[in-house]
């Protein structure tokens, strides 16, 4: 017999297991290798370096507004036939599938690739498989505890992720991710296993060590978490479509759900534009190594673990809206100050040659960014669940997966115009706040039906 304890610890797992996706992926690691490698492509081609940042931080918009695009398409149809059936497992195991092989083969993106079109495949493969995960485990969640400790287990879950997320960039920093220009980690040492670091074997080591970790922090989830058993039904798309069709137009008489999805959609898109461009923009713009970008995500990391742990804690007692509000309103103003940055001034006033300061604000800026995403995501995936019962978990999930990518495309898409239009990754990137909207404002939240 499985003690609920032992259920929420190992839907935690989860988080921790998959947190690096983010963190060593999208953000800190590859995201800012993949700029190097694609800037190398480009200048290689002719472009002069300008240019060759700013079809770096295009190109990977462009893949990111693709897969975005296909997480919301997938999202909501996978979890209505997913309550028609009643089976939500089988596809964490699926997708668990995805991620580990999109995150293993990022091991062959070389210094000099002849095209980027398979890095980024298969890094939107293993996102595709993170994000659709994610969906379905999130649908768990009203049968881990009642109401009055949903926060809690939320910003829990999100803290417990992003410490795994630190410790595995700790991990990659000290033991294999190597500098463009030393060829040594962290620790001043040549990455570990013998790798080549001219070959960027170390950093590149970021997709195969991503995969492992998942593979191994997933066994305590599928030891210990257990769907609950529902009365057998037999699999109709049709049927779960047809729901799914029914759930959107009810949408008109849920004011409550329809507002939190709609200002969800841009704010959430947002903050996956700030996610996924973090670790280019401080290579492209910022000249970071991907050692000064990982410190950042060190940093960025570590608040968002307390800061969720504490926001769960508040969203407890003050209810998850007020956490969210304050959270955008800081991440709207961290994006308007990284706008304003480059390595020798600060909103236009020019540096002492040397000055330090950029590189402080920009640092200051990672750890609010991961406070207040933290806090921002917890709090969201809460309020979600007060929107469904444990029956409609999956499709509700979907639907907020929906709402999450349904304008995907839109902050990468006005990021890779802007850049196109400008010539310029920095001022490119500043369509990214522009799409975060007023505040939820949701009318009445309804509680989850046990």
């Amino acid at each position: 017999m499985i003690s609920a304890r032992k259920r929420i610890w190992g839907w935690y797992f989860f988080d921790w297991a998959s947190q690096p996706y983010n963190t060593l992926l999208l953000t800190f690691i590859f995201g800012p290798y993949f700029a190097e490698v694609a800037r190398a492509h480009f200048a290689a081609g002719g472009a002069d370096t300008e240019a060759a940042k700013a079809l770096s931080q295009a190109y990977w918009t462009s893949g990111l507004t693709i897969t975005g695009i296909l997480i919301a398409i997938l999202s909501p149809v996978l979890g209505a036939i997913s309550d028609g059936a009643g089976r939500r497992m089988l596809w964490i195991w699926l997708f668990s599938g995805l991620y580990v092989l999109g995150s293993f083969m990022l091991w062959w993106t070389l210094p000099v690739m002849p095209t980027l079109f398979w890095p980024v495949f298969w890094f939107a493969i293993g996102f595709v498989g993170m994000e659709l995960a994610t969906t379905f485990t999130n649908a768990l969640m009203p049968d881990l505890t009642g109401a009055e400790e949903m926060g809690k287990i939320s910003g829990s879950g999100f803290a417990f992720g992003y410490a795994g997320g630190v410790l595995a960039l700790v991990v990659m920093l000290l033991f294999l991710a190597e500098s463009a220009d030393t060829g040594k980690t962290l620790t001043g040492l040549s990455p570990a296993f013998g790798l080549d670091p001219a070959m960027r074997e170390g950093t590149r080591a970021v997709g195969p060590f991503t995969a492992i970790w998942f593979a191994v922090f997933m066994v305590p989830f599928f030891l210990w978490v257990r769907e609950p058993k529902r009365s057998g039904r037999r699999l109709s798309v049709g049927q779960s479509l047809g729901q799914l069709v029914q759930a959107v137009r009810d949408l008109v008489h849920r004011r409550s759900l329809a507002t939190f999805l709609v200002s969800s959609m841009f704010y959430r898109d947002s903050l996956n534009a700030v996610y996924g461009l973090g670790g280019a923009y401080a290579s492209n713009v910022m000249g970071w190594s991907v050692t000064q970008s990982g410190i950042f995500g060190i940093l960025a990391a570590i608040t968002a673990a307390g800061f969720s742990w504490a926001g769960g804690r508040m969203d407890a007692r003050f209810g998850p809206k007020v956490v969210i509000s304050w959270s955008i309103l800081a991440l709207t103003a961290v994006v308007a100050v990284m706008v304003g940055l480059t390595p020798e001034s600060v909103f236009g006033i020019a540096m002492a040659e040397g000055s330090a300061l950029p590189d402080a604000v920009f640092y200051l800026c990672g750890a609010v960014i991961g406070a207040a995403g933290g806090t921002v995501q917890a709090a969201s995936r809460t309020l979600m669940v007060y929107h469904v019962t444990a029956e409609t978990a999956a499709s509700g999930f979907g639907l907020y997966g929906l709402s999450g990518k349904a304008t995907a495309f839109l902050a990468p898409a006005m990021v890779t115009a802007a850049t196109y239009a400008s010539g310029s990754a920095r001022i490119g990137i500043s369509p990214a706040y522009r799409a975060v909207p007023c505040r939820p404002d949701p009318a009445t939240l309804g509680q989850p039906k046990r």
